[in-house]
């Protein structure tokens, strides 16, 4: 089983610096470090459902707000329109990993919220292990998915705020015809009243570094807004980086993905401590860069361009 941590963003205001996967150094968008190696493993391509594995007590409200964000990955792109910038033109920009990996067959990946468990009866108790998040993960389909396990504020899980917001990984499914194929899957907590000061910021007051008001979040829920964060940028390295030999720089162990490398950037003129330029709502003050389905607005990480190894942002 391969494992890959998005680490607790709070670690870049301990060193001034921001934050990687697994460890902190100062990143920039003219940052020359970033060059990403392919690996020459597979990548996720074809047609491949979001399942999401719902853990503890979600409001319908906070269920939609991941739904949305999902199902807006693929909405069409409309330029020119109030609509821009949007979720799916920021999903865009992972296609130029893929175009670099000098495979002349045009395969398309394209993402679609697939089933959704609920398990509102905490099956497996309020303190879960990595072993028991895989558990969760194994219920989803396992051929052309990614499982995502979601985790409500009252659980507790290990490493949780002290040392990550989330994973992205892979195991091996069940037997299909007599082979077994792995699976991808992503696992993110709701740190409202467990972190929200070190995985859901800017929506939260941080509890090292630079201290500066926080941002109001776009959705209005501080935790969800802050999984959405969490949300998009393992998915972003799960793609392009699914089994471990994919797209990544430094050690195996604790590479360096394609959003994990711009922790904190969120918008041109970013530094520790400040998310960038951001959009913000007229009428609730809300801070955001994309627009998504239903009128939904949300803040989303910057994506490691390969092509010019700085981060991209969408305003």
């Amino acid at each position: 089983m391969a494992s890959f941590k998005l680490s607790v963003i709070f670690t870049l205001f301990l060193t001034i610096s921001l934050l990687q996967l697994s460890s902190a150094r100062k990143l920039t968008e003219s940052d020359q470090q970033l060059k990403f190696q392919f690996h020459k493993g597979p990548l996720l391509t074809g047609k491949i459902s979001v399942n999401l594995i719902w853990y503890g007590k979600f409001k319908p409200s906070q269920r939609a707000i991941i739904t949305d964000f999902i199902t807006s990955l693929s909405s069409p792109i409309k330029p020119k329109t109030t609509t821009q910038p949007s979720v799916a033109t920021w999903w865009k920009s992972t296609e130029k990993y893929y175009q670099l990996t000098n495979n002349k067959k045009s395969v398309n990946l394209a993402l679609s919220l697939g089933t959704q468990i609920l398990d509102e009866k905490y099956s497996l108790g309020k303190s879960l292990t990595t072993n028991q998040i895989l558990k969760l993960a194994s219920k989803g389909q396992q051929q052309n998915a990614i499982n995502v396990v979601l985790t409500a504020a009252d659980v507790l899980v290990d490493g949780f705020c002290s040392s990550r917001c989330g994973t992205h990984g892979s195991s091996y499914g069940a037997r299909v015809n007599g082979k077994r194929n792995k699976f991808a899957y992503i696992w993110v907590g709701n740190s409202e009243t467990q972190c929200a000061g070190q995985c859901a910021w800017p929506f939260h007051q941080p509890i090292y570094g630079p201290q500066s008001a926080p941002l109001v979040a776009p959705n209005n829920d501080v935790g969800l807004d802050g999984m959405v964060i969490n949300v998009a940028s393992l998915l972003a390295g799960t793609v392009t980086n699914p089994f471990g030999n994919g797209y990544f720089q430094g050690p195996k162990e604790a590479p360096l993905e394609a959003a994990s490398a711009c922790t904190g950037v969120y918008a041109k003129g970013a530094y520790p401590g400040y998310a960038g330029d951001l959009l913000v709502d007229k009428t609730s003050g809300a801070s955001y860069n994309a627009n998504g389905d239903n009128g939904r607005k949300y803040l989303l990480p910057a994506i490691v361009d390969p092509k010019t190894s700085a981060c991209f942002t969408l305003v």
